[in-house]
């Protein structure tokens, strides 16, 4: 028999269905898991404290195929991983379409100013005219992720008649490539991340990046906070060398309360909620995980593949 340590939560959705030759043990604390992690060939660790998720790892010497609903998971220990050769599969699409949903919602938001017709609203105030009167239909998207989130994104903005230019490492016809972008900043309207957050990411858009967009622009990070240098993101927010950001993510989280950007009206922080403005996460990784264990117990690849030495 393989021996499965998951969560509890999934308990009632996974249990019935397992294959005869899976035998799995359910924890209900980290204290649970991490009890059980060094005997696991198949582990699910996840957690919302990330300390005994890398713990479990750390221990889990037997572990053949670890899952996670994460996308990204480069808070784990990555080379222990690689040098284990442990099979990873991630929540790659599992939130794409609501991430992409929250993206166009702040896109819009910031285009009609609506925050500050809500704000009219809590004052009783008939505004005569909008305070935003921008239109997406027209304006210039640079996409730099072209992965399942960044993909949908780009599908509900051509729907609003935005033209948009995707980054990928080997682009297509109407694409830019990694060394091509930043000389066609200038060009957008705005500027999207949707990139997964490694050593090659860190801090890729810094001063000089942000320099180069137009004043007009907005920049939407949906991606990790670490890919932007924060410091210089409120230094031209303050200045408004820029128009704004949207920001689901930052560095740290959460956000201090005495932050800078939480003051800024240019501003737009959603405290990374974009991927849990959702209610089917858990019975999708649920229902691709039994999938999984069905391709694993026959000799078959599982999917969708995480690559520790690349980050995503």
């Amino acid at each position: 028999m393989t021996l499965a340590v998951l969560s509890a939560l999934m308990r009632p959705l996974v249990e019935p269905q397992l294959p005869p030759g899976i035998e799995a043990r359910f924890y209900s604390s980290p204290e649970e898991m991490l009890a059980l992690a060094p005997e696991a060939e198949i582990g699910w660790f996840d957690m919302e404290d990330k300390a005994p998720m890398i713990e479990a790892v750390r221990r889990a010497g037997k572990l053949r195929w670890l899952n996670s609903i994460f996308t990204g998971l480069d808070f784990l220990p990555l080379d222990l991983l690689a040098e284990r050769k442990v099979t990873i599969t991630h929540g790659a699409g599992l939130v794409a379409a609501a991430v992409a949903d929250y993206a166009l919602m702040g896109m819009l938001v910031i285009a009609k100013d609506y925050r500050n017709v809500v704000r009219a609203q809590d004052r009783h105030d008939w505004l005569v005219q909008s305070p935003g009167e921008m239109e997406l239909e027209g304006t210039k998207a640079l996409i730099l992720g072209y992965g399942e989130i960044g993909r949908r994104i780009a599908v509900r903005l051509q729907a609003f008649g935005v033209e948009t230019v995707p980054v990928r490492r080997s682009p297509q016809a109407g694409e830019l490539g990694p060394d091509d972008w930043r000389s066609r900043l200038g060009e957008f309207d705005w500027l999207i991340l949707a990139l997964p957050s490694t050593g090659e990411t860190h801090a890729v858009i810094g001063a000089g990046e942000l320099a180069a967009m137009k004043s007009s622009a907005v920049l939407v990070n949906i991606a990790r906070g670490s890919v932007v240098d924060q410091d210089a993101l409120v230094d031209v927010l303050e200045k408004r060398a820029i128009a704004g950001a949207l920001l689901d993510v930052t560095t740290p989280e959460p956000l201090p309360a005495d932050h800078p950007l939480w003051s800024l009206d240019n501003a737009h922080i959603t405290m990374h909620l974009s991927g849990r403005a959702q209610a089917t996460a858990f019975q999708k990784a649920a229902q691709r995980f039994v999938r999984n264990l069905a391709r694993y117990e026959g000799g078959e690849p599982v999917t969708p593949q995480f690559d520790p030495r690349l980050g995503y």
